[in-house]
């Protein structure tokens, strides 16, 4: 039990960290926006997946709002932090219900429904930042597409990637298996 929860700590820490490698180091700029296209969010999907709700929600946040301080977007930090925690719980408890739903039958569709799911939240959640707390209004509209093409390249990636770490764990149903 306490290696488990070692493991999943040690874990949360190191996804931590790759997200916000994957944040700050790869991005591409998105002039409409100030933004960048990154490939965080592929890990912050795979962190939810495969950590859980908590320990998950813990490595989305903190590496997500350290490459936002990182990359000087101060501003965006505690929303980050927020949102991606709120992606990560999202991705697990969704495909967690309907795995249960479709008994495991549709996995695919399972994990494409609960990627889109969290990353929905991520281009809600930075809309509603930005036009409530920035005081953008309704101009933050402008960075919906950008966020929503964001979204499908980090849900795409993590779907990949999830489907590679489960069939690397041959033994085990899931990679969220191991760290249970």
């Amino acid at each position: 039990m306490k290696n488990k929860k070692m493991i999943r700590l040690v874990s949360a820490a190191i996804l931590s960290a790759i997200i916000c490698v994957a944040t700050y180091i790869v991005q591409i700029p998105m002039p409409a926006t100030g933004g960048y296209i990154n490939l965080g969010d592929c890990f912050v999907l795979t962190a939810g997946a495969v950590l859980g709700p908590v320990y998950g929600a813990f490595a989305a946040g903190l590496g997500s709002a350290l490459a936002d301080m990182l990359a000087g977007y101060m501003q965006y930090a505690p929303a980050t932090f927020v949102i991606k925690a709120l992606m990560a719980v999202a991705v697990y408890l969704i495909y967690a219900a309907l795995k249960k739903i479709f008994s495991g039958k549709a996995d695919a569709v399972a994990r494409i429904v609960s990627a889109i799911a969290a990353e929905t939240v991520m281009v809600l959640g930075y809309f509603g930042y930005e036009a409530v707390v920035l005081g953008y209004g309704v101009s933050a509209a402008a960075s919906v597409p950008g966020n929503a093409i964001q979204g499908a390249v980090g849900a795409a990636a993590a779907i990949a990637l999830i489907k590679a770490l489960e069939a690397a764990v041959k033994k085990s149903k899931t990679i969220s298996d191991i760290l249970k």
